[in-house]
């Protein structure tokens, strides 16, 4: 079972050109299965059937792991199991028709607008790391990048005259994206500093030592910016769910806020039409006379 998980994941790498940390994710998920199929005295991918992987599910969840994460797992089975089948080496697939149990499907959290603007409306020191950092948070709001998008940037994605970023999504699907004013300010700022470092190529966000700036160290910058401006936790998907939130609540337009996002899936995107909601529902219960009962209404 090991040696087609490997030819599969070198599938992943070499056709799908699947990301690091999805191959990862997968090839985590993929050894569970094996782990309980040893344990079961199964051996083959052939021989595990649709009640089998149901009990590995049931187990998995009884000891805390979340739906989204048995949904990932379950995809990650399909998936092999395709690939599989096209290599004739089964004939069937034991998740097909499997879903994982329902959970609390857990709003991502948000910055709202005034806090958007009081994080990147601040004074920007004219240094390399200021400026690199500032158009790094611009550049993420103003376009809702991911952060395997932002850290695979590169200088010829970028065209700063024409507004636009074009980048490359998950399963290495191209989507070509606005860029605000604000942020192409910050990254004409950046640029004429960038050079300073010798980068190594043409990575747009570079250490001052010339290499690509990896997702780590971009996820502590806006670790760093979010306690310093705001005095909270802040990270880069954050941004991206400020953006789409944002957007949405302006436009009240889901598909192209999800061709935006690079959902291929528009119930992924309809989250923020939860969020929407509850901002609404914020506002009426703060300013309708008869939102709520007067706390001594109560018998």
């Amino acid at each position: 079972m090991e040696r087609e998980l490997a030819a599969y994941c070198a599938h992943l790498r070499s056709e799908r050109q699947v990301s690091e940390h999805t191959q990862s994710a997968y090839r985590r998920d993929l050894n569970k299965v094996i782990e309980f199929c040893s344990a079961q005295g199964i051996a083959s991918w052939q021989a595990l059937q649709i009640q089998q992987l149901r009990q590995l599910v049931a187990r998995l969840h009884h000891h805390g792991q979340s739906s989204a994460s048995l949904a990932r797992l379950l995809s990650a089975v399909r998936g092999l199991y395709r690939y599989l089948n096209r290599e004739g080496l089964c004939q069937h697939d034991p998740a097909n028709g499997l879903t994982p149990p329902k959970g609390e499907r857990r709003l991502p959290k948000t910055l709202d607008t005034d806090r958007a603007l009081q994080l990147l409306d601040g004074g920007v020191d004219d240094d390399f790391i200021a400026r690199r950092d500032q158009a790094m948070l611009e550049l993420f709001y103003s376009s809702g990048l991911r952060l395997s998008e932002l850290t695979q940037l590169d200088l010829e994605q970028l065209d700063l005259a024409g507004g636009l970023v074009q980048v490359q999504g998950k399963g290495g699907k191209a989507r070509v994206l606005p860029v605000g004013r604000k942020a192409r300010e910050a990254l004409h700022a950046w640029l004429r500093l960038r050079g300073i470092s010798a980068p190594r190529d043409g990575a747009v966000f570079v250490t001052r030592q010339g290499k690509r700036l990896g997702p780590r160290a971009i996820q502590l910058r806006v670790k760093v910016a979010g306690e310093r401006e705001l005095g909270q936790h802040l990270h880069p998907h954050m941004l991206r769910h400020s953006f789409a939130s944002h957007l949405l609540e302006s436009s009240q337009d889901l598909r192209a806020v999800q061709e935006m996002l690079g959902h291929a899936d528009i119930s992924t995107t309809q989250i923020y039409t939860h969020l929407d909601f509850q901002h609404l529902a914020a506002v009426y219960d703060g300013a309708h006379p008869r939102a709520k009962r007067s706390k001594d209404s109560d018998s």
